[in-house]
């Protein structure tokens, strides 16, 4: 599992939803490239869990999921089966 991106602050709950994320079976998949991605998705969580994200924070959050993989929409087009 990467550390975090250094840079910022990271929450107790950020940190936990880095980890989860790095190890879930999507994440097998990804490599270090998918850092910077993962983080964003991160901190957009974080934001719409606090009642904090605008619009774009919120539609961002929606496609880095798919693009991730995190979503069934995602894994559909990624062609991902998780069993």
């Amino acid at each position: 599992m990467p550390r975090l991106p250094r840079g910022r602050e990271w929450s107790a709950e950020e940190k936990r939803l880095w980890k989860d994320l790095w190890t879930s079976p999507q994440a097998n998949v990804w490599d270090d490239s998918y850092i910077a991605a993962v983080a964003a998705y991160v901190c957009h969580a974080s934001a719409i869990y606090r009642d904090a994200a605008s619009a774009w924070q919120a539609q961002e959050f929606r496609h880095l999921g798919d693009k991730l993989g995190l979503t069934p929409a995602g894994m559909l087009a990624l062609g991902w089966v998780v069993e």
